[in-house]
């Protein structure tokens, strides 16, 4: 009996604490799943290699730009390997596409390469994605880089709004990352895109243009598979968060999806030094090298460093006593070996700035002060 009355006790306890702790719960109510007023789970997006490049062009096309060279109407007749050219029918000139570029400020400064607009005798224009046409009123072309600022007449289309790309950081770049390339391919096809990776850093490559027959030595390039076919010049390569991180520039002729591209930090160092100068006020040196690295080094018992072909008349370099033969191995104490480059230490000074180089020569270091001057205009 007490037994029953003990068990009786604890019953009665344990239904009474249920009970209150079930008074401060919130009220509930059983919902149907397939009701609308029923809590769904959050939607999670999915980002895909396909959504990265939709949502790149949808952000940079209407940055990307195709440059017109304006040139002499006349017809040609094709007899095989030979034409036979018909003088013009009329004063009005005609018009090609020759390149791609991509808008940097709302003010009409656009980017694309030197060799793009190397010619002084021709006029341009450039075509943006809705096919707006500007004039090309100033072209400043980068002594040091094929890099070209361009600017455009907005009074031609009053009401146009110019949107801007926004640039990366190429210095944080790794090979293997993602890239994607826009530009008019061939000449012809505006706002063609190409993706592919990053596939190398720090290129030296000889680069040209197959419209203008320009050639240029360019150093600290970057390499990618994303196709850049001729055209596709001065336009942008982008990153996945559709950043630009290079400006296109070359093709390998030779190979299968290897182009290159400058570093976007060297266009932004030239933007902001066109920004606060008006023009490209680089610091400059004076001499033609080339890099002699520890296997050659060792088999001419010779030091690393900077094998200098050539001095420049008249240069910081000819002034300061730099000899052709030279071997450049330190500069401001950084030994030049490696991935440690004059021009990129050159371009890291300011106009003006004295630095010291060494030199070896004759079996023996020599200690030279220079000082940097403006780069010589075209």
């Amino acid at each position: 009996m007490r037994r029953l009355i003990v068990l009786t006790a604890i019953l009665i306890a344990i239904l009474f604490g249920i009970n209150a702790f079930v008074s401060y719960l919130p009220n509930f109510s059983i919902v149907n799943p397939k009701s609308p007023s029923a809590i769904q789970p959050e939607k999670v997006k999915v980002v895909s290699e396909e959504s990265v490049v939709i949502n790149a062009v949808k952000k940079v096309g209407p940055s990307v730009v195709t440059v017109v060279e304006e040139i002499s109407a006349q017809q040609s007749i094709d007899f095989g390997p030979f034409s036979f050219f018909v003088p013009p029918s009329s004063s009005s000139p005609q018009s090609q596409n020759i390149g791609s570029g991509f808008i940097v400020s709302q003010d009409g400064l656009i980017v694309t390469n030197k060799h793009v607009v190397s010619d002084t005798n021709v006029k341009y224009q450039i075509i943006t994605e809705n096919d707006k046409k500007y004039t090309v009123q100033k072209i400043y072309r980068d002594p040091l880089n094929d890099i070209a600022i361009l600017k455009i007449d907005l009074s031609e289309n009053p009401g146009q709004k110019l949107i801007p790309v926004e640039m990366g950081d190429s210095s944080r770049l790794s090979v293997g990352q993602f890239a994607i390339a826009i530009g008019t391919a061939l000449g012809e096809f505006r706002n063609t895109v190409t993706t592919g990776v990053v596939s190398g850093l720090g290129r030296g490559i000889t680069a040209g243009s197959q419209f203008e027959g320009y050639v240029e030595k360019l150093d600290n390039v970057i390499q990618t598979s994303a196709a850049i076919n001729p055209g596709n010049s001065g336009g942008p390569l982008l990153n996945s968060s559709s950043q630009v991180i290079g400006v296109n520039t070359a093709i390998a002729q030779e190979g299968q999806n290897i182009g290159f591209a400058l570093p976007i930090n060297t266009v932004k160092d030239s933007i902001k030094n066109f920004n606060e100068s008006g023009q490209f006020n680089r610091p400059y040196l004076g001499i033609a090298y080339k890099i002699i690295g520890k296997d050659v080094a060792l088999l001419n018992n010779v030091p690393q460093g900077a094998f200098v072909v050539e001095v420049i008349s008249d240069s910081s370099a000819e002034k300061a006593g730099i000899e052709k033969g030279d071997i450049i191995t330190k500069i401001d104490g950084k030994r030049i070996e490696g991935k440690t480059d004059v021009a990129g230490i050159i371009a890291s000074k300011k106009v003006g700035n004295t630095i010291s180089i060494t030199v070896w020569r004759d079996g023996k270091n020599i200690d030279i002060k220079a000082t940097l001057e403006p780069a010589p205009s075209e």
